[in-house]
């Protein structure tokens, strides 16, 4: 048995070497990972707001509602993809961008339709910046190259299958009709303050 100084450590019992295999870990042990991504107000571009775990897309893009459009966030649309079919590119930085790392040029194919996210800024989130056509996820980068001029370096880019984006409907905007926030839960909106005051001058 493994002695250590920590009694903690000890009472585990833990054997001396850790040579046995691990046992494998079962399948669906936790939900898959999808991102999300929303869109603040009409016109203005998607931008990536976070993951949640889920069993399937369906229940991925209620969780998202529910953690990303409630009381006070700005919603206009959402949309949810897998984390795995997510492909991405390398990352950049020192200003240089990552569409110059690339090798190759654009097929001209046009089987496939691809969303394209750049990341303009180390430590902010993608930002949706348009559609391109390829026949696969690397293919539609160099398309994106080509298409989509820049004036800024791009550090990073998500590229994402159309088809395995789940969006809401412009015929669902209802569901951005959430409550307004509780104020009523803050102090301050009691206005403790004042009513001590008025109570005094009332009282003089």
């Amino acid at each position: 048995m493994l002695e250590s100084l920590d009694p903690r450590v000890n009472r585990l019992k833990l054997p001396e070497s850790f040579d046995a295999p691990m046992a494998a870990k079962d399948e669906l042990d936790q939900f898959e990972t999808y991102q999300t991504f929303v869109q603040t107000k009409e016109g203005k571009p998607f931008e990536h707001a976070g993951i949640v775990h889920a069993p399937n897309l369906d229940m991925a893009f209620l969780f998202a509602k529910e953690q990303f459009s409630r009381r006070g966030m700005f919603c206009n649309a959402l949309c949810v993809a897998k984390t795995e079919l997510i492909k991405t590119s390398v990352f950049t930085d020192n200003l240089q961008d990552v569409y110059d790392t690339f090798e190759g040029t654009y097929s001209g194919d046009e089987s496939e339709s691809f969303e394209i996210f750049h990341l303009l800024k180390r430590g902010k989130q993608h930002k949706y910046i348009g559609n391109a056509l390829g026949k696969n996820s690397q293919d539609a980068m160099l398309a994106a190259k080509e298409l989509y001029p820049r004036s800024k370096p791009v550090y990073n880019v998500w590229v994402i299958r159309t088809e395995d984006i789940l969006m809401s409907d412009e015929e669902d905007a209802d569901i951005w009709n959430t409550l307004k926030e509780k104020k009523y839960r803050d102090a301050i909106d009691y206005r403790a303050a004042d009513k001590i005051k008025a109570f005094k001058e009332e009282n003089r």
